[in-house]
Parts: C-alpha cells; structure tokens; sequence
C-alpha cells in the first residue's frame, strides 16, 4: 500500500477514535463521576487539553460547557473537508 493513502487512513481512524472519547466524555460529564479513578482520570488526561482551547474561546453559558460541541465540530470539518482537500491534491488519483 502506497505511504500516502496509509497516512490519511491513519489520520482519519486517530480522529475518529478522539470524537469517540470526546463523546463519551461529554456523556460522562452529564453524571456525577469520580474523575479521580484511572479510567476516567485518563479519558479526562486525553481529553481536556483539546477541550481547553475552546473553553478558553467561549466561556461557559448558564452552566453548560460547549467545548465539547466546539471540538466534535471542528474534528469533522477536518475530517470531512480538510483532510480530502488536501490528500486530493497530494494522492494522485
């Protein structure tokens, strides 16, 4: 398999996979958890310094945080739009 298309699969899965636990960490932020035990410290670890950088963006409104919204959105446009632009452009078809 030609190295570019294995890098765009690649970068594709890793932010497939990072929407997945932004959205079981939004899931999880709904209930009163224990985010000092190791699952969930973890998940949190991975998580909130991507979710920072929104959170600094859009303060919190009426008690919801919507950096999580923030951050599925732009992992899509990346993925849906950015990504295939630009792998157009370098995988010869």
């Amino acid at each position: 398999m030609p190295l570019l298309p294995l890098v765009y699969q690649v970068l594709q899965n890793f932010l497939g996979f990072y929407s997945l636990l932004l959205l079981i960490r939004l899931l999880l932020s709904w209930f009163n958890m224990d985010w000092s035990n190791a699952p969930l410290s973890w998940l949190r670890q991975i998580t909130d310094p991507f979710l920072n950088v929104f959170r600094g963006i859009i303060p919190t409104m009426g008690g919801m945080d919507f950096s999580p919204m923030l951050a599925l959105i732009l992992i899509q446009v990346i993925q849906q739009v950015v990504l295939p632009f630009v792998f157009s452009f370098l995988i010869p078809v």
